[in-house]
């Protein structure tokens, strides 16, 4: 049979079969490129509109703090570019795939009602207009929850039927690919765990005896050192896979920072409610780990090919390194009950290096690289050349 459907596609002229398939890839194409504008395009409006904020709360106008101004950089420029990156990287699963594909289409319209959230006072009304941005940030944890779900049904059968007998190098690749798919899943329901908060602070709710600004920091830090870090952590690890598939200890060692980076966040927001020496521990432990991440990504940008993007990369790297001592030494400062670093000079320091620096630039970095199509994780090449010359 397979003889048979051989012999008849060598009766189709060549020139027909390469004309057919350069339609589809045209057409593909042409839907990737509207896609990609539309969230370049909506992520520069949102940079746009953050900072006319910005100058309106100096000016005063605009009765916003600095905080509000940390969070709405979320909505506005990194949850976009965030929810690129994870189009870029691929979905295994249909249902996640369309999840992601509604919630980036409304992402623009969910901006909006947070910043609308964000500047009106505390209460009923605020609460309702930010679960706008809840929704979105939903939709994107149900899309990681569809993903993860899928991962578990193929993960093993994929494995087995990727190494079956073939040396353990095979595993090396195998086994990044699917942390960074896990490391995806994650960021999504992180964004869920902001949102709420987002709202749980517009409301005026205190869950848990926490009083603000906590519980809008907690927004905070779940949409930035959730959400943002665990999709540039994804992207590294992808990267590493791809590129370093023989240096297998450098790969345990990435994985287990990247394992360390998608699950601290969690439990340094437990920390709050269960016990201020493990916020103190899990905030020190969070922060050496995106410190070791900065370093892989240092050491990542080095064979990438764009300039631009290996700009990026480097220059996300080295903003962590201040912001991660800072963020580190806070910890310590608030567990012996110090006013060293007081939350609102964290907020302009650590969160600006954290959100502009390491956050935006990450994120920027892997999207150019991977719309330069320097590198590719999933094998949707064609034709991919060896080095012998021939192509398989």
């Amino acid at each position: 049979m397979k003889i048979r459907e051989e012999r008849q596609e060598k009766r189709i002229p060549l020139s027909l079969r390469r004309a057919s398939r350069g339609f589809s890839i045209a057409r593909n194409d042409k839907n990737e490129i509207w896609t990609q504008r539309w969230a370049a395009g909506w992520a520069t409006a949102g940079a746009a509109a953050w900072a006319g904020l910005a100058v309106l709360a100096r000016m005063g106008i605009a009765r916003i703090g600095v905080i509000e101004l940390m969070f709405l950089f979320a909505p506005l420029v990194i949850v976009p570019l965030g929810m690129e990156l994870g189009r870029v990287s691929g979905f295994g699963s249909g249902i996640g795939r369309t999840l992601a594909a509604m919630a980036q289409t409304w992402q623009p319209l969910g901006a909006v009602l947070a910043v609308v959230a964000v500047c009106l006072p505390p209460g009923g009304r605020a609460g309702v207009v930010a679960a706008g941005w809840m929704g979105i940030c939903g939709l994107m944890a149900a899309s990681g929850v569809a993903e993860h779900g899928a991962l578990i049904l193929g993960a093993r059968a994929g494995i087995e039927n990727r190494t079956g007998e073939a040396p353990v190098a095979t595993r090396v690749v195998v086994v990044p690919k699917i942390l960074a798919k896990i490391a995806g899943c994650v960021a999504r329901v992180d964004l869920a765990v902001g949102g709420a908060w987002l709202v749980a602070s517009r409301l005026g709710w205190r869950p848990m005896g926490i009083q603000e600004p906590i519980g809008l920091l907690t927004a905070v830090h779940f949409h930035f050192a959730g959400f943002a870090t665990a999709m540039i952590a994804g992207a590294t690890l992808q990267f590493a896979g791809a590129r370093f598939a023989g240096r297998g200890v450098l790969l345990r060692w990435l994985r287990g920072v990247v394992v360390l980076v998608i699950g601290m966040p969690f439990v340094v927001a437990a920390g709050f409610v269960i016990s201020p020496a493990l916020k103190m521990v899990a905030a020190v432990v969070f922060s050496a780990g995106v410190f070791a991440l900065a370093g892989f990504v240092w050491m990542c940008a080095a064979p990438v090919e764009n300039g631009t993007a290996r700009g990026f990369l480097r220059a996300a790297a080295g903003a962590v390194f201040l912001s991660m001592v800072l963020s580190g030494t806070y910890a310590v400062a608030d567990f012996v009950k110090s006013d060293l670093l007081p939350i609102p000079r964290m907020a302009s320091t650590h969160g600006v290096l954290n959100a502009v620096g390491f956050c935006l630039c990450g994120l920027l970095g892997w999207l150019v690289d991977r719309n330069a199509k320097t590198f590719t994780t999933e094998g949707t090449e064609e034709h991919r050349v060896t080095p012998s010359g021939s192509t398989t």
